[in-house]
C-alpha cells in the first residue's frame, strides 16, 4: 500500500485546495495496455554476473496481475481550458526470457510496477459544436519503481526512487452525464532508473513506455 499514500495524499490535497467557482476539480481512473521498447541495462552485481552491459526486451504485460492501471487528479481553470495536476501510473516492465538466459539473471523485472508520479500540465480545446474534447499534457516527476532482480549474487525485491521521470498524453473525453465523463488515450513516459542492488551492486537503465488507456473521469 505504500506505493499508494504520495499520489492519493496530492490528489486529496489537490481536491481540499479553496478554488474560485469557475475552477473546477476532476479525479481520473485508467487502464489499458502498456509496453516499453528495448533499453541498455548496466551495472555491477558482485558474486554474481560482475559487471553487465546489454540491451533488454521488455515486456508490459498489462493485464497479467498485477495489472497496468493509473489515476490522477486535474485543476481546470481559466474556463476548463488548461489543468494542473499529479497522475501516478502503475506500468510494468518483465525483461524476455532470453534476455535473462544470456545475460545470467534469474529475475529482472519492475512489476509493481515501474511507478511514475509526475506535476503535469494540460491545454484542452473545447468546441460548442461538438461534445468530445481533445486535449495535451506534460508533466515531471520521479520514478519509483518496485525492483525484483535476482541472480547466484543475491535477490533484491523492494521499492526505490530511482531517478527523474517525463511524461506526456493526448487524447479525447466525453461526456456522458452531468459530471462524469468517458476518455481515450495515448501516454508516454520517460524515467531514468539507478538502482541499488542489495548485495552492493547497481543497475542502471531507462525506460520508456507507451499506453493506450481508456477511462472514467468524475468533475465537482
Amino acid at each position: 500500500m505504500t506505493r499508494f499514500l504520495l499520489p492519493l495524499l496530492a490528489i486529496l490535497c489537490l481536491a481540499a485546495t479553496p478554488r474560485p467557482a469557475a475552477a473546477e476539480i476532476e479525479v481520473s481512473a485508467y487502464g489499458g495496455w502498456q509496453t516499453s521498447p528495448h533499453s541498455t541495462v548496466k551495472g555491477f552485481d558482485p558474486g554474481g554476473v560482475g559487471v553487465f552491459d546489454f540491451t533488454a526486451a521488455w515486456e508490459g504485460k498489462s493485464f497479467s496481475a498485477p495489472p497496468y492501471y493509473g489515476f490522477r487528479g486535474t485543476w481546470w481553470r481559466n474556463g476548463g481550458v488548461y489543468g494542473y495536476g499529479i497522475d501516478f501510473s502503475h506500468a510494468k516492465v518483465y525483461a524476455s526470457d532470453q534476455t535473462l538466459g544470456r545475460n545470467g539473471f534469474d529475475r529482472l523485472e519492475m512489476t509493481d510496477g515501474l511507478n511514475i508520479i509526475t506535476a503535469n500540465v494540460y491545454r484542452r480545446f473545447p468546441s460548442e459544436n461538438r461534445r468530445w474534447t481533445p486535449y495535451v499534457g506534460a508533466g515531471l516527476g520521479v520514478s519509483y519503481p518496485h525492483v525484483d532482480v535476482e541472480t547466484a549474487g543475491g535477490k533484491t525485491y523492494g521499492y526505490q526512487v530511482t531517478g527523474p521521470a517525463f511524461a506526456w498524453v493526448a487524447g479525447v473525453s466525453y461526456p456522458f452525464a452531468e459530471r462524469w465523463s468517458v476518455f481515450g488515450e495515448y501516454k508516454g513516459s520517460y524515467s531514468q532508473n539507478k538502482a541499488d542492488l542489495d548485495n552492493g551492486g547497481s543497475l542502471e537503465t531507462n525506460i520508456v513506455t507507451n499506453a493506450l488507456n481508456v477511462g472514467v473521469s468524475f468533475s465537482f
